[in-house]
């Protein structure tokens, strides 16, 4: 087990998916930290903060997912990052839209249960390397 465990930044509104992603993922041997809006991502990236991968809701009150992402991007924060959507907008034009913005990938909330996000979270990041 490495002692520099990957780190797994959650942006997501809904508390009960938060916590439970929390739980999963620092169970899963990540270390996970958490946001619950895109002003709060930005704000935790602006102090430095860094992670491996960024997953991210779309629907957010105030600044959504795709303007969080932007800002991230314009700003240059996190820049060594994979960026993934965690979406219940399934429709084909807002997964077009996150992958001509540059996301690395886009799961749809409703076809995947946490367990398979999670193994799809470990795959992209072994790709990374």
């Amino acid at each position: 087990m490495p002692l520099n465990k990957q780190k797994i930044f959650i942006v997501e509104d809904d508390d009960f998916l938060l916590e439970m992603y929390l739980v999963k993922l620092n169970g899963a041997g990540f270390e996970a930290e958490a946001a619950r809006s895109g002003e709060e991502a930005l704000k935790k990236a602006r102090t430095g903060y860094q992670a491996d991968l960024v997953l991210f809701d779309i629907v957010m009150p105030n600044i959504d997912g795709f303007e969080m992402f932007k800002t991230m991007k314009m700003e240059n924060l996190m820049s060594n990052a994979v960026f993934v959507v965690l979406s219940n907008l399934g429709e084909k034009k807002d997964i077009e839209k996150a992958t001509q913005m540059g996301v690395d990938d886009y799961i749809v909330k409703a076809y995947f249960t946490p367990t398979e996000v999670i193994e799809k979270l470990k795959k992209l990041l072994e790709n990374k390397k």
